[in-house]
């Protein structure tokens, strides 16, 4: 099960809500790979190799998946609910369309990680590091993203409600098109931006980052800075 509270932040707004997850005594999964729409309840994938598993439509509750491999697993509108991933690692996983609800994904070691069009709620991705993480169309309320790196995430055509980005890397991020609702960006302890500086509205950022940010803003208006 997962307990979530809400706090107020210091920029006067409301922060994100934090899963807190609250496994039961589980029990390990014996079996191979995965099945389309399979049912996991209860389950702990001990560093189960789950590489070209096809788990299309599958759900997991109540389950911690723990140094598991996932390249190339086929986890397409997966449902993944009070479950913990830590020491997760592979490259190209496929989770387009998938729900994460009540989920913390810990030192997590992924690249190029479809989550297209997926619904994150209540998620804490702490440590580790995700390149190319393509999060387009996705709606994502009450995630933090908690000292980790993001390498070329592509937030393209999102919607972003209460969402943290703390003591975290941002390289090369892609917003075109995004949609902000209360995003916390001021501990970002690296900003960068390669596209969709113009839709933060509805973002907090901090007078350093401003400053940092000033010439892209400056770009976007048409304004020329010289000496």
């Amino acid at each position: 099960m997962a307990v979530s509270g809400r706090k107020k932040s210091t920029a006067g707004g409301t922060a994100a809500r934090r899963p807190e997850v609250r496994l039961p005594p589980l029990l390990p999964y014996g079996g191979e790979g995965l099945e389309p729409d399979g049912d996991y309840d209860g389950l702990r994938f001990d560093g189960a190799d789950l590489a070209d598993a096809s788990g299309r439509g599958a759900r997991f509750l109540d389950c911690a998946l723990d140094g598991c491999a996932l390249d190339r697993a086929e986890l397409a509108r997966a449902r993944f609910i009070d479950s913990v991933l830590t020491g997760v690692r592979g490259v190209g996983t496929d989770l387009a369309e998938a729900s994460l609800r009540d989920v913390e994904v810990v030192d997590a070691r992924l690249g190029g990680v479809q989550l297209h069009g997926a619904v994150l709620e209540r998620v804490l991705v702490r440590g580790g590091k995700i390149d190319y993480l393509n999060l387009r169309r996705a709606r994502l309320k009450d995630v933090v993203f908690e000292g980790c790196v993001l390498s070329e995430p592509d937030f393209g055509d999102a919607h972003l409600v209460r969402v943290e980005f703390r003591d975290c890397v941002l390289k090369r991020a892609d917003f075109s098109g995004v949609r902000m609702e209360s995003v916390d960006l001021r501990t970002v302890a690296e900003l960068d931006i390669a596209r969709g500086v113009e839709r933060l509205a509805g973002a907090v950022i901090s007078p350093v980052q401003l400053m940092e940010l000033a010439p892209a803003f400056a770009a976007q208006i048409g304004v020329r800075v010289e000496a």
